[in-house]
């Protein structure tokens, strides 16, 4: 019977066939439903990709454009201000007055654009510097020449909002490249501004007709901005959300948050435009505040000491060559363009070098810092022209370099979520540089022609103590919290 039992039951196999053929089409169904998704994710990836990359390349314009019209009418506003009968002093002090408000408004500026979104902010302010090289244009009195520098004092932050928008749209690992570049874009409108407009100053009210070419062309650039594909950036922003989380900057629990904030920042942005105007004002000062309270004030200090130690070698640069080798004014200018051409090679040399580096930020702005430092002391102990030509060629270089790898480093450790006012902060210190750098060039002038220079030299040295001695919290790359996040 056992027998008989055995000849009629159904092996077991057979008993579970269904069943692990039913498995099997079940496994079978799942890879073929992961491969789909993995080539989708593939071709949403690359369609992201393509899309930020137009996104990018429109800013280019946008900065070309900015420093371009800028670049036109700036050299030509001291001889129109003292064509007006205004003194030496007045024109100083209306000059300052330019540098006062960028020193002030930087910083609320960029945080507002971190409130209430970078489409808009970067509109304002384009729209009102515009209104402002309007007004210019319309300057027949120094009152009218001091009234049309307001705006512009306090809105003309295009470029640091487009290298905010930046931050926002690449990956950490590509900022570095995409900011170099927008820095060679910008620098070429400001090397071929100056030649427009001389050549139109020629003409007759040659300096009118300049200014409101000016406001056009930020006309113009308002509505590049305007027709920017910004879906197009919303869908590159997440793939930027989506990139980082492959990296080790980030936990498991901070990628998830982190992609809750992504998708919240478009809607806490439109709401925030509609917002009362003292809620917003709250909002900035609370930032502020946050930035002020963070552990960030190296970063900031080295920027501080750079950009002054830069711009003393430059404070005396026409009129100590003169005095030292007898050249003219004119090879210093010659010198001075050649200098900025190739600060446009350098932007563009930023992926090479930062992939050499093997993307260490850090390393970067220290020898490109040391290497500034050793620049400016052999132009200031330089015995012959050639010699200043040779610092000149490769100070183009270090200080291009320097520039974009300070921004990447403030937003590197300050983080991304606040790069709006870690920008403007950024800008705001340089421009406490700018004030304090002709002081102190004057005072060392009354020692020797190479005083400024080597005034300089001493401060980039300090510099990179300071770099030195919080190599720890650089290499890290962690985020320093702020105090109202």
């Amino acid at each position: 019977m056992l027998r008989a039992a055995a000849a009629t039951a159904p092996p077991a196999a057979t008993r579970r066939g269904p069943a692990a053929a039913a498995g099997r089409m079940e496994e079978e169904e799942e890879e073929e439903e992961e491969e789909a998704a993995e080539d989708g994710g593939r071709g949403t990836a690359g369609r992201s990709t393509a899309a930020s990359g137009r996104f990018v390349r429109c800013l280019y314009a946008v900065g070309f454009l900015d420093l371009f019209g800028v670049s036109m009418v700036v050299p030509l506003m001291n001889l129109h201000i003292k064509s007006l009968g205004a003194s030496h002093t007045v024109a100083g002090i209306i000059g300052s007055l330019y540098g006062i408000m960028q020193l002030f408004s930087s910083t609320f500026v960029g945080c507002w654009s971190d409130i209430v979104g970078r489409r808009y902010s970067l509109l304002a302010c384009i729209l009102l510097s515009a209104l402002g090289y309007f007004l210019l244009g319309t300057s027949t009195t120094v009152f009218l020449f001091a009234i049309s520098r307001v705006p512009v004092g306090i809105f003309k932050h295009t470029l640091s909002i487009s290298k905010a928008l930046l931050s926002d749209l690449v990956s950490e690992r590509d900022r570095p490249l995409v900011m170099g570049r927008f820095n060679a874009a910008s620098s070429v409108g400001f090397i071929l501004g100056p030649v427009v407009g001389g050549y139109l100053t020629e003409l007759e009210d040659g300096f009118y007709q300049t200014s409101f070419i000016c406001a056009c062309i930020f006309l113009l650039n308002a509505g590049l901005v305007w027709m920017l594909p910004w879906s197009e950036e919303n869908t590159g922003n997440r793939e930027h959300q989506r990139g980082n989380k492959g990296t080790d900057s980030f936990s498991a629990k901070a990628n998830s948050d982190l992609h809750l904030k992504s998708a919240t920042n478009g809607a806490m942005a439109r709401d925030s435009l509609f917002q009362s105007p003292w809620i917003q004002v709250a909002t900035v000062l609370k930032r502020i505040k946050g930035i002020a309270c963070s552990d960030l004030w190296d970063i900031f200090l080295v920027r501080l000491l750079m950009s002054v130690a830069i711009l003393l070698y430059y404070s005396n640069f026409s009129l100590a060559l003169e005095e030292r080798f007898g050249v003219k004014p004119l090879f210093a200018g010659y010198l001075m363009s050649y200098s900025s051409a190739l600060g446009v090679l350098a932007g563009c040399l930023l992926g090479p070098i930062t992939r050499l580096y093997q993307h260490n930020t850090y390393r970067i702005l220290l020898h490109s810092s040391t290497l500034t430092c050793t620049l400016i002391l052999l132009y200031a102990s330089a015995l012959s022209i050639w010699m200043v030509i040779l610092s000149s060629t490769f100070l183009a270089f270090s200080t291009t370099i320097g520039r974009t790898c300070i921004i990447d480093l403030e937003l590197t450790i300050g983080g991304n979520e606040a790069s709006g006012t870690l920008l403007g902060v950024g800008q705001s210190v340089t421009s406490v540089g700018r004030i304090v750098a002709p002081l102190l060039s004057g005072i060392a002038q009354e020692f020797s022609p190479c005083g400024p220079p080597s005034l300089g030299v001493g401060l980039a040295l300090v510099a990179i103590l300071i770099m030195n001695t919080n190599k720890q919290k650089y290499c890290s790359h962690g985020n320093v919290k702020l105090k109202n996040q």
